[in-house]
């Protein structure tokens, strides 16, 4: 039945009186490349030229549809040249992502092949505006920055001793793997007013406080007190303001100084957009979606099939709409699709708790024939809890409709929890090899085995079971 607000009959179902469920078409040939493809990025998901060639009528038909698609669909030069049907993407796809790298790719790959011509022209299209250092913001503590403009900022900026820095006395370090700056001999440079006045103070001199700008953090003083005879640490007010002030003239000394030489504006801007400006989004066309086993009395909105293409094409995807926008029917329909397709086998949709029951019914509505099972509270109780979670397992469901509260409690198997924290721990011990090889900064190494000891008692804790 329908019910209204009041959970009281407001009709019968659309069953009784008319069809809910439309039998699926299946389209089996088509007049043109371009029907072709509609029908391929439809059932396969992708560009898949030998099903093309079959709508199309066979296999000589390739030709035609690289010659009649040239600029639609492009032949990726990562894919393996000995197999003409591999690696062919529509524009949406190869247009999109880390452009400035698709690019130089494919400027070496059309030197030796002239067929990678036309995605050097297409490329060079949708490259994205280069920005000067006007549009740039370097902030104090930018990861990408090297450590040696730090070293030139103290060394202009702070009058550090030319032959401290030569000898390493005084000098930046940077460990990638934590994301943490260090400044080595921080009090190795007394007497200096530059350091210990005008951008520091007598309990926080200027490297102090740049080191705590570089960490982002918030340069603060505190006062050692005995207390009942235990050693307390309590904030110094006036200290902290006095300190506070000097690293904001340290930030603002550091926003003046960084573009002010030419060959380091230039380097920085060629470093900051091949970093983080070479990204074109994606731009998501669903209007070939045709979503067999939808009710026919619902059709999508256009933003709504653009939404179901973002989810089947786009992994990581956020449908910010706002309310009213129809999101639930855009994830209902990703789920079925990515079913029919063979994307996935079985969605699992985590929802706010009082609207498990809600979500059910609404799928249901736009998809009639689903076979979906929704948690109630019941299901969770801690006798059904185990039970309810193999029903999830071992039943061939369309979509799985669980509460947010429940979904927490099911928790990671222990041999997974395992399997990822060894494989952080190989990771940071190769990294830590490939440091001691290279001759790399005692303290970044020291860094990587502060975290290697922090996961392997993690794995230690695990592996507890007293």
């Amino acid at each position: 039945e329908i019910l209204d607000e009041e959970q009281k009959l407001k009709r019968k179902a659309d069953m009784f009186t008319k069809r809910t469920i439309k039998r699926q078409e299946t389209v089996t040939s088509v007049d043109t490349p371009s029907e072709a493809l509609a029908v391929s990025m439809s059932e396969k998901a992708c560009v898949d030229i030998k099903y093309m060639e079959t709508l199309l009528g066979g296999s000589e038909h390739y030709e035609r549809i690289v010659s009649e698609l040239s600029g639609v669909i492009f032949k990726n030069p990562l894919s393996d040249p000995d197999d003409p049907y591999a690696g062919w993407e529509n524009s949406d796809e190869y247009l999109s992502g880390n452009v400035r790298e698709k690019l130089s790719i494919a400027r070496l790959s059309a030197e030796t092949n002239p067929e990678y011509v036309v995605n050097v022209a297409a490329l060079e299209r949708v490259q994205p505006k280069f920005l000067d250092a006007s549009e740039i913001e370097v902030r104090l503590g930018a990861t990408w920055v090297a450590p040696k403009y730090i070293n030139d900022f103290m060394r202009q900026v702070f009058e550090t001793p030319e032959w401290k820095m030569d000898k390493e006395v005084i000098g930046v370090q940077y460990s990638p793997v934590t994301g943490q700056w260090n400044i080595k001999g921080k009090n190795a440079d007394s007497g200096n007013p530059l350091v210990e006045a005008t951008y520091g103070t007598g309990r926080a001199n200027a490297y102090k406080i740049l080191e705590d700008s570089l960490n982002l953090r918030d340069c603060r003083i505190f006062d050692t007190v005995i207390e009942d005879g235990k050693e307390k640490r309590v904030l110094n007010k006036k200290e902290t303001t006095l300190a506070s002030q000097k690293q904001e003239a340290v930030r603002e000394a550091y926003k003046d100084w960084i573009f002010q030489d030419a060959d380091r504006r230039e380097a920085l801007c060629e470093k900051y957009n091949e970093i983080f400006n070479s990204n074109r989004p994606r731009e998501f066309d669903g209007s070939h979606l045709t979503f067999p086993g939808m009710s026919p009395d619902i059709t999508l909105r256009p933003h709504q099939k653009n939404a179901v293409a973002h989810q089947l094409y786009g992994d990581n995807t956020l449908l910010a709409h706002c309310v009213g926008a129809g999101k639930t029917y855009e994830m209902a329909a990703a789920a079925m699709e990515n079913k029919r397709l063979g994307l996935a086998q079985k969605s699992l949709f985590v929802v706010p708790n009082h609207l498990t029951g809600q979500w059910a019914s609404e799928f249901l509505q736009l998809y009639p024939g689903a076979n979906i099972l929704a948690a109630t509270k019941k299901d969770f109780e801690p006798a059904n809890r185990k039970k309810f979670c193999s029903r999830i397992a071992t039943g061939d469901y369309d979509a799985v409709i669980i509460g947010h509260s429940q979904f927490e409690k099911i928790p990671l198997s222990r041999e997974r929890q395992e399997r990822i924290i060894e494989g952080q721990i190989d990771e940071i011990e190769m990294a830590i090899e490939t440091a001691k090889a290279e001759n790399g900064e005692r303290y970044t190494i020291k860094q990587m085995e502060k975290t290697k000891k922090s996961l392997q008692t993690r794995l230690e804790r695990l592996n507890d079971t007293s």
